[in-house]
């Protein structure tokens, strides 16, 4: 087969159609008839330096795809297929890739790496080869430079691979002794220092003991900070990678290093060139993220059971810091606005400013107002835009007090600018800026507001006026309009200062939707998300032109539906998606209160069957905005939606069923929520196809793991509108509840991300439990729920011994404590007195600083002493 397989590999790559697939096919065949042989074909090719270069690396990558996969049931099933192989073949074939890591080919080691790295990350956590750390290591100096090029790299991806709890630390130990020797100034190759450099970058992680060594680390420190400043660009640039992965990985260890860190890329960013000067300034940012981040937590109280005091070191580096990012500002490049990828220092730097003035508030200003004043009337186009970007960054962090009379000096000066400047990257980056004071400084709540009945209209009209821009500066005046609108939202009844001008702003708008040019820069996007805040955001008065606007967006969606009969492409899904989404804002709007709920209920029907025919088309995008849309629909018709159920019951079956586009799943899930809220016991003949559709969700191993938690929500929408009819689904839903409540209730060990969807996993069952509780009230049937008190009583008291539940969590729980009572009465009594959560659980919630904890905990409080009392 060896030939064979060389042959087939190569056909695998032809130009020929045909070919490739017959290729394609013997492969596939291969590999389900003897799964053992062809790993080991696959191995014995790339480890063979006689072989085509090209049969070799896709053998490498066949055989790399055949260990892992992105979509977690098949990663599992890859591991558990190598983990079942014939030991002795396994270890040929590990023979095999650690052979290839000494070949001649540059791709073959590269790829031999990465194989080595995936075979790795399945065995080191099953204890199983423990000799590999060793075996590459055992000879890495005295190795021809290439080989240990491939041995560094193969570390790295190692320790990218797994978690530094399954390599012991004498390993650990070991390679980071052979990395921060292959990054010192005394390796001559400069490919080896590369690798080594890289894979101390990934190797941060596994180093905690050794950075709370003080000779350790500074050790590990020179010999980066030294690396910085290698004549090789590729390495000062992943030295500087490694010192932004350090600053947040090791922040509180970094304090007798700063001032020599500062130097550092003090020089990089006035001298270096930009792939080395973006991570210097990056290096900043990121000091910057782990103050925010730290300050926000312990809200600048630094008590003794604090973990990470706050150094202040940006506070420290402030008069040297804000020189150095303002410098930056007027590196501009001539097309950074046209194309939206870019990244550049002068972005870089304003970014930094941006988190800068977030980190210290007040003190910014004064280091950065002379800048501004100096440049903002030069001649020159970028000192006036470097003048206006500095501006806009500092918006976010200093007080009000301190940000608003310099506002209220600008903002005329940047209308002006925004309509008179003969420069479109300063016309860009004003509109940018003005729609960040709105967004920061704007809004009902503000004592001294900086948008009155005296600038108003000459603000819209500016805006308004920009819109007919290049796209770039139209987009970004679309954002200002955006932010512009949102600062009424709390305008409540009064009049909102835009009511006015609202037919001219939606007519600008529209009208920006049809440019030729609306697809670039995102115009035609942000047009109509400004438009949806202006209608979100407007009160009662504008009703009739909202309605208006109802017949011009069906209008449009039943065009591009149309068009779709014709051509399907990219970007007729696209605004589908968009008309979509602005229909569901409309009807939120005009559903919210009944006055204006009749302008809407003239078109209902015409609304939704354009919606049915959404779903007739194949865009996920579309699919997703029109399900969101439905589900706002069903919620303002209440009971009258019944008349579509029959046509659209069928669409939320296929929502549910859809895997691939798990979004599709989820906000499907939560439209049956609305669906049940608006039909109450009518949606009870539905409910068979929903409720196995949904526990058939759940019991798959296909289904993204964010879908679960809103489909136990779903359970408890469902039983609050049929009632006791929830009955003939306890069989099946308890079960599943009780299963992920025992798996939810401990999370010892876990990582931010796992508590966080935890908490969101619990809610759904708690949610799950109250919709059930509540559903069955009254009932004679309530009988029925008492054999699963117990379980519900033991999963909350393990909630609250657990003591890492969020507000949320704490309130649907507590709030289920109460259910429970409430419903099951005197039969629960003395279940809930044996319980920890009616009293400590309950006591601490009765004294929550959280209002709606409070308020939940008190009418708990009197449904258990209800129950008790029978």
């Amino acid at each position: 087969m060896a030939m064979e397989v060389t042959q087939i590999l190569l056909n695998a790559q032809a130009v020929d159609g045909a070919v490739r697939k017959l290729a394609e096919d013997s492969l596939k065949q291969f590999q389900e008839q003897n799964l053992p042989s062809f790993l080991f074909s696959l191995a014995g090719e790339l480890a063979n330096d006689e072989k085509p270069p090209e049969s070799r690396k896709l053998a490498g990558l066949i055989l790399k795809n055949a260990l892992d996969a992105k979509d977690q049931p098949r990663k599992i099933e890859f591991v558990q297929r190598w983990l079942a192989l014939d030991p002795t073949l396994k270890a040929q074939i590990k023979a095999f890739l650690l052979r290839t890591l000494s070949s001649p080919s540059l791709d073959a080691r590269s790829t031999a790496s990465q194989v080595i790295a995936k075979v790795a990350g399945i065995e080191l956590p099953h204890k199983q080869w423990p000799e590999l750390v060793g075996s590459l290591l055992s000879n890495v100096h005295q190795l021809p430079a290439p080989t240990r090029q491939a041995t560094l790299e193969t570390l790295g991806y190692i320790c990218e691979e797994v978690s530094p709890d399954v390599v012991d630390q004498d390993h650990v130990n070991k390679i980071l002794t052979a990395v921060v020797q292959g990054m010192n100034s005394s390796e001559e190759n400069n490919d080896v220092r590369l690798a080594a450099i890289q894979a101390l970058y990934n190797a941060l992680g596994f180093a905690q003991a050794n950075f709370s060594n003080d000779m350790e680390r500074d050790y590990i420190m020179r010999i980066v900070c030294e690396a910085t400043l290698s004549p090789e660009l590729k390495i000062r640039r992943a030295a500087f990678e490694c010192l932004v992965a350090i600053s947040s990985t090791y922040y509180e260890k970094l304090a007798q290093y700063i001032q020599d860190i500062f130097t550092i890329t003090a020089k990089a960013v006035k001298e270096d060139e930009e792939p080395v000067a973006l991570q210097a300034i990056e290096f900043w940012s990121s000091i910057c993220d782990e103050e925010i981040d730290i300050l926000e937590e312990y809200g600048g109280d630094f008590s003794g059971d604090s973990d990470i005091p706050c150094f202040y070191f940006i506070k420290q580096a402030l008069q040297f810091l804000v020189p150095m990012l303002l410098e930056t500002l007027l590196k501009q490049e001539e097309d950074q606005d046209q194309d939206e990828g870019a990244w550049n220092i002068a972005m870089a730097g304003g970014t930094c400013l941006g988190l800068v003035a977030r980190t210290v508030g007040d003190d910014i200003v004064p280091l950065v107002m002379p800048f501004i004043e100096e440049n903002i009337t030069k001649p020159d186009w970028r000192q006036r835009e470097a003048a206006t970007y500095a501006f806009g960054s500092i918006l976010e962090g200093p007080s009000l007090e301190k940000l608003v009379p310099l506002v209220n000096m600008a903002l005329s000066f940047m209308l002006n600018a925004l309509t008179n400047d003969p420069n479109n990257h300063v016309k860009d980056t004003t509109a940018w800026t003005l729609g960040r004071m709105f967004e920061f400084l704007h809004g009902s709540a503000l004592d001294t507001p900086i948008i009155t009945q005296a600038n108003c209209q000459q603000i819209i009209t500016v805006l308004l006026q920009s819109m007919k821009d290049v796209p770039n500066v139209a987009e970004k005046a679309c954002g200002a309009l955006y932010f512009l609108a949102q600062g009424y939202e709390d305008a409540g009844s009064s009049a909102s200062p835009l009511t006015p001008f609202f037919q001219e702003i939606v007519h600008a708008l529209l009208t920006v939707t049809h440019r030729e040019d609306s697809v670039e820069s995102r115009l035609r996007t942000a047009a109509y998300e400004a438009l949806n805040e202006v209608v979100r955001c407007s009160n009662d008065d504008t009703a009739p032109m909202v309605a208006q606007l109802v017949t011009v967006i069906m209008m449009e969606l039943h065009q591009t539906l149309e068009n779709q009969k014709v051509s399907s492409d990219e970007k007729q899904n696209e605004l589908q998606g968009l008309l979509c989404g602005c229909l569901q804002v409309i009807i939120q709007k005009l559903g919210s209160s009944e006055p204006t709920k009749r302008h809407l209920m003239q078109y209902a029907d015409q609304i939704m069957g354009l919606f049915l025919r959404v779903f007739a088309s194949r865009s996920a995008t579309a699919h997703e905005e029109a399900m969101l849309a439905i589900g706002a629909l069903a919620y303002a018709t209440g009971a009258d939606f019944l008349k579509y159920m029959q046509e659209f019951h069928k669409y939320l079956e296929m929502g549910l069923q859809n895997f691939e586009d798990y979004q599709v799943c989820a906000i499907t899930v939560g439209v049956v929520g609305d669906v049940c809220r608006a039909l109450e016991e009518n949606v009870l003949s539905y409910c068979d196809g929903i409720m196995s559709q949904l526990l058939k969700d759940l019991s798959s191993n296909q289904l993204h793991r964010s879908v679960k938690p809103p489909i136990f929500s779903c359970f408890g929408d469902i039983a609050l509108a049929i009632g006791e009819s929830f009955e003939k689904y306890l069989l099946y839903a308890m079960p599943m509840l009780q299963s992920a409540a025992e798996l939810s209730a401990h999370t010892s060990g876990a990582d931010d991300d796992m508590i966080e969807y935890t908490n969101s996993l619990r809610n759904g069952i708690l949610e799950a439990y109250s919709g059930i509780f509540q559903g069955f009230k009254g009932s004679p049937k309530t009988q029925l729920l008492m054999p699963y008190a117990p379980h519900v009583l033991q999963f909350l008291d393990s909630l609250y011994m657990e003591k890492d539940m969020d507000d949320v969590v704490t309130k649907t729980a507590i709030g289920v404590l109460g259910d429970l009572a409430d419903t099951l009465g005197g039969n629960a009594g003395p279940l809930i007195q044996q319980s920890v959560s009616s009293k400590d659980f309950l006591k601490e919630c009765l004294s929550s600083d959280d209002h709606s904890v409070k308020e939940s905990a008190e009418w708990a409080k009197l449904a258990i002493s209800r129950a008790i009392a029978f």
